[in-house]
This record gives C-alpha cells, sequence and structure tokens, in this order.
C-alpha cells in the first residue's frame, strides 16, 4: 500500500471525519485543510511527520494530531465530460 503523502498527491477532494473538503494544501510544510460546517469554518493543520505516521485502515487513514485522531478519506471528485453530446 502507498503512503499519506503519495495518495494526497494524486487525490482533488478530500473527507475528514466526515466532512468533505475541497479546500487543502498539501506541500512541503504538511497538509492544511479548510472547510465549513454549517457556520462554522474548521481548519486542520498535519505536518509531514505526522502525515508519515499515518495508518491505513481500507480506504481510510488514521492521522494523530495534538487534538486527537482524525480519519481521512482521499477521494478524485467527479467531473462533467467537456464533450457535448447532441443526439
Amino acid at each position: 500500500m502507498s503512503s499519506l503523502p503519495t495518495a494526497l498527491q494524486s487525490c482533488d477532494m478530500l473527507l475528514i471525519d466526515g466532512l468533505h473538503a475541497f479546500d487543502f494544501t498539501f506541500d512541503d510544510a504538511g497538509l492544511v485543510i479548510e472547510c465549513m460546517d454549517g457556520r462554522l469554518l474548521k481548519r486542520w493543520h498535519f505536518d509531514l511527520r505526522q502525515l508519515a505516521a499515518a495508518v491505513a485502515t481500507g480506504d481510510e487513514w488514521v492521522l494523530g494530531a495534538e487534538d486527537g485522531e482524525h480519519r481521512l478519506i482521499c477521494m478524485s471528485a467527479l467531473r462533467a465530460s467537456e464533450d457535448e453530446d447532441d443526439e
């Protein structure tokens, strides 16, 4: 199985603790995720050490952080085809 950093390079949507997140950045500083939960903006930051220590359970990754464990799933967003069928 690949590592979480490898999986993050090819995904464009995340599911973290049951919330869909499209706004995330993965770079040399780690992973930063932001998403709205109702009217509340939630933010998570994981450094490279935390990402490397993530444990895979099926398609889900368990990440340890100062505030506890978080569950993360890497996903690909569905995209509409640019080709239009005139039939």
